[in-house]
């Protein structure tokens, strides 16, 4: 019976006909240089994200990932660790075609994008998280196969609910960005039944590893570039932060409320202000009266803070010498207004901490 060769020997056999010796392939959807120096360029896979717009991607996810594995361990009562794994770019068709057959493929609609997204689930952890949530745990532990089939009316149910914190932590993490709306369109347990775009376009592809105990599987996120494009510009150095505004928590309030409301803020008052020689004020005795060019009808000037804030009256409270605020200071006009315009400004209300005129400020 005459020998077989192995693929090895056979590829080593082909590579010696070649007349320049073996060539390396070319990596796909990457441009390579030919012997004329002529850049080859795939347009089955062209490259219409840029690695700066992927590393913003990138960032954006990690902080997903984690927000959503705290919810997910919430609600198994364990821990579930949710870790980025790849952030790449390919065709709808090579994404549909790498998905198991069944696996728990959900289609999502983005209002806020004017598109869809898919977020997949391996069977290879959705059963363990199913059997987690209905009491068990004996295959996680096990690290049995997953069962090759579709998903049950019942484990459907309950697989909604973690697709429903997923769709909850990616409307979060995007609304540095854009109020993406998310929402539940289908469910299918064949993913070659659901054309979201054409098998050529251009999608990003964000895997991330769930692993539950010694059970181990992915969840795909995939975004076509034609949902993407609209907040494409938004992906850049300048442009974008991985953290996004966040609403005030009322607890924090009050916390700063109180903190603030204890500090101590120095108030001074100055009376009045004027020049005397030295005689005059050598000769000065109890009883003389010292005229000063301030306007006893406009009141004293109280100074929060070194800087002019209200207006006030000289009086008592308590056996102590207080002042009765009247006012707020009025802004300095523009010399070059109108006299109407200069009413105008004055008439506007000056920023002010919150508080009560009439409160009265001991010395």
């Amino acid at each position: 019976m005459p020998d077989v060769l192995t693929e090895s020997e056979v590829e080593s056999l082909l590579a010696a006909l070649e007349p320049d010796g073996p060539v390396a392939p070319a990596p796909a959807g990457r441009a390579s240089m030919d012997a004329d120096g002529v850049a080859l360029y795939d347009f089955k896979r062209p490259e219409r994200v840029s690695k700066e717009q992927i590393r913003a991607l990138r960032g954006l996810h990690e902080g997903f990932s984690r927000e959503f594995g705290a919810g997910l361990s919430n609600l198994m009562r364990t821990i579930v660790e949710v870790k980025l794994v790849a952030v790449d770019q390919l065709t709808y068709g090579e994404f549909v075609f790498s998905l198991e057959n069944p696996t728990c493929f959900n289609l999502l609609r983005a209002e806020g994008l004017d598109g869809h997204m898919v977020l997949e689930l391996s069977p290879a952890v959705v059963f363990p998280l199913v059997d987690r949530l209905l009491g068990g745990g004996r295959s996680t532990a096990a690290g049995d196969p997953p069962p090759d089939r579709p998903l049950t009316e019942i484990e459907s149910r309950l697989v909604g609910r973690m697709t429903t914190l997923a769709i909850s932590s990616l409307s979060r993490t995007w609304e540095s960005l854009i109020e993406l709306q998310l929402s539940l369109v289908q469910t299918e347990s064949n993913p070659q039944l659901v054309q979201v775009v054409p098998p050529n376009e251009v999608v990003v592809l964000v895997a991330f590893e769930l692993t539950l105990g010694e059970a181990r599987g992915m969840m795909n996120l995939c975004i076509p570039f034609n949902t993407l494009e609209p907040v494409a510009g938004q992906f850049s150095g300048d442009a974008w932060s991985t953290y996004g505004k966040r609403s005030s928590d009322p607890r924090e309030k009050v916390v700063l409320d109180r903190g603030v409301s204890r500090a101590r803020v120095p108030l001074d008052v100055t009376l009045a202000v004027t020049t005397l020689t030295a005689r005059d004020l050598a000769e000065l005795a109890p009883g003389d009266v010292i005229l000063t060019e301030c306007d006893s009808r406009e009141g004293l000037e109280l100074r929060v803070g070194e800087k002019p804030a209200f207006r006030c009256r000289p009086g008592s409270l308590r056996g102590h010498k207080a002042v009765r605020v009247t006012g707020p200071v009025l802004k300095p006009v523009d010399p070059r207004l109108t006299p109407s315009a200069a009413e105008e400004e004055r008439a506007k209300p000056p920023a002010q901490p919150a508080s009560d005129p009439s409160t009265a400020a001991s010395s």
